[in-house]
């Protein structure tokens, strides 16, 4: 029985780190949008890593040398 006088603060004080992590992440923000990184990976975004051939008329440049 003298346990419980020890395990009953314990377990109230971790209830209240829990209550109070969770209100600091809905006030801040961590909750507001659930969907977008999901829909993020459907967007194409693979033009801008996609090399442009050099045209004809430019000389290369050092890069492109090699």
């Amino acid at each position: 029985m003298d346990i419980m006088y020890l395990l009953i603060p314990i377990a109230l004080i971790l209830v209240a780190l829990m209550v109070w992590a969770f209100s600091w992440s809905v006030k801040s923000g961590q909750f507001d949008d659930l969907d977008s990184p999901a829909h993020r990976i459907l967007f194409d975004d693979d033009k801008k890593l996609i090399p442009k051939e050099p045209s004809s008329t430019t000389p290369p440049s050092d890069e492109q040398k090699g």
